[in-house]
């Protein structure tokens, strides 16, 4: 069975970066909605959403991702990251029609040492990674045609993230103090958006198979710490007119926060190239379009 070449697609969680991506890519399929027309804290809604649009697939990109306010609202984060996923999945799978689910490095501890595979035991520290790995489990025991794609550190010229805080940041303070321990792979909303795209496009040119199922890692190629990250985006900001402020590393001890993050999250993401022939661009091509996106030209 292939995916419709017509129909509309849903995606779920309207104002998050990767929907706001997907929205405007201009493919125009994209069905958007969120709160309150679709709120998995009312059950009631995602059901009358999916019978309102009708669509040939789901995109599953709503959570709770406030990673240090979920150590307090633990019940909220698990409506979110579990129970609401494990409903369209089970909606979908009575429509018999694909669905994306996006989830995060943090199922894992990030103490490996080296870049997880997605068959690799997960072991989340948090309230955040613990809902989304009961997510994940969730949306694959309930439909045997869902796709998850773990990605990580997130950004985009919209949203809060930690790209557009750095911006923000040195524009204000001549020096700036950054954790330069922790390691992960820094994903372009825009870049995770096309990689959805084009799974789409293979599920339209293919027959599903049961080797399309499953956990893919999706996030940018390379790594990098937060140190690293922040670097990269106010060297690209300077290009651009911006002040360069000193960047200094700090440890983790330094900064303490309510969740613990993982040291070293990084996602081995070769499942994704080898299945649907998807690999993310390097990462810090992707910081420098989207620096471009959000000061405009740079300055000659």
């Amino acid at each position: 069975m292939r995916l419709p070449k017509d129909g509309p697609i849903m995606v779920v969680g309207r104002s998050g970066q990767v929907a706001t991506a997907l929205a405007r890519s201009g493919n125009p399929r994209i069905r958007c909605v969120g709160r309150p027309d679709l709120d998995f804290d009312r059950p009631e809604t995602v059901t009358a959403a999916m019978e309102a649009i009708n669509p040939v697939m789901v995109v599953n990109a709503a959570a709770w991702t406030a990673v240090d306010a979920a150590e307090d609202h633990v019940e909220a984060a698990t409506r979110a990251n579990r129970d609401g996923p494990a409903l369209l999945a089970r909606l979908c799978a009575q429509r018999d029609i694909p669905l994306v689910h996006i989830s995060t490095d943090y199922v894992f501890d990030g103490r490996k040492g080296s870049p997880y595979v997605e068959s690799d035991p997960t072991c989340p520290r948090t309230v955040y990674g613990r809902t989304k790995r009961e997510g994940e489990e969730a949306v694959l025991a309930a439909h045997a045609r869902a796709i998850i794609l773990r990605t990580a550190w997130v950004y985009s010229a919209h949203g809060k993230n930690f790209v557009k805080t750095m911006l923000n940041a040195g524009e204000k303070h001549p020096t700036l103090r950054v954790v330069g321990d922790q390691h992960g792979n820094p994903t372009s909303a825009t870049d995770l958006a096309d990689a959805i795209l084009k799974i789409v496009a293979c599920l339209e040119s293919r027959d599903w198979s049961e080797d399309m199922a499953g956990i893919y890692h999706a996030a940018g190629t390379g790594d990098a710490t937060w140190h690293e990250l922040a670097r990269v985006t106010l060297h690209e900001a300077a290009r651009h007119g911006r002040p360069m402020p000193e960047i200094l590393s700090i440890t983790t001890a330094d900064w303490p926060t309510p969740a613990e993050r993982p040291a070293d999250s990084r996602l081995a993401c070769d499942r994704l190239s080898t299945v649907f022939g998807i690999r993310l661009p390097e990462w810090r091509q992707s910081v420098a379009r989207t620096v471009t996106e959000i000061l405009g030209p740079t300055v000659s």
